[in-house]
């Protein structure tokens, strides 16, 4: 890559990058898997028969679901979306038909280490890591019970397995929900807020942030 032209974004290691006067290309891979886009078609078609020389790949044309993530375009920008996903971790951990529920955290539930044995520790696990990569890629909103859930992810209790239940009827309620990139906003906004010491346990406070971009 580096020596048709291609720099490694610093932040991820996984994309590289290629710039003109005019037009650019972007390369994102992870493991066998590829996703090519850019401003120029023969800048791409360039940059795809520069691959087929040096790997034995295969042109999948426009892409539409690339590691679990749904892509789409409409009118007014892409839209990236994961039910299938959401529906398979609802029906691969048995939440498939229990009640939508309308946030994914009860405030009244206030969670505290286990003393006693673990309930259902690996499946546990399980569960976390699927939240997990659901989070980072279109499910920011579940952000922070995931992570109040990973602490316990060692010895978890009946609480801990009623407070992930909770997240996975949320899912079910928002399984439909989508991200919308669109051309505008052009700028990068950030905001936080922190909610001072709600924890009695331990009385220290959470901080919460979020940016966005193209809306």
């Amino acid at each position: 890559m580096k020596s048709n032209g291609f720099k490694i974004n610093e932040c991820d290691k996984c994309v590289y990058i290629k710039g003109t006067t005019n037009d650019y290309v972007i390369v994102y891979f992870y493991v066998d898997d590829m996703l090519i886009m850019g401003s120029s078609h023969d800048l791409i078609m360039n940059t795809k028969n520069m691959l087929k020389k040096n790997f034995d790949m295969k042109d999948m044309r426009l892409s539409d679901v690339i590691l679990w993530i749904k892509i789409s375009r409409t009118s007014d920008g892409i839209v990236l979306s994961q039910s299938h996903y959401v529906e398979s971790i609802l029906r691969r951990f048995n939440a498939f038909d229990s009640p939508p529920a309308k946030t994914p955290i009860d405030l009244s539930l206030h969670l505290a280490k286990n003393r006693g044995e673990p309930v259902s520790q690996l499946e546990y696990a399980r569960v976390i890591g699927s939240l997990m990569y659901l989070t980072n890629c279109t499910c920011p909103d579940i952000a922070y019970s995931v992570s109040k859930l990973s602490r316990f992810t060692s010895n978890p209790s009946t609480d801990h397995w009623k407070a992930m239940t909770r997240v996975l009827r949320y899912l079910k309620y928002t399984m439909n929900y989508e991200i919308l990139y669109t051309r505008y906003p052009a700028v990068l906004e950030g905001y936080c807020d922190a909610n001072w010491i709600s924890d009695t346990k331990d009385s220290k406070s959470i901080s919460g942030f979020i940016f966005t971009i193209g809306g």
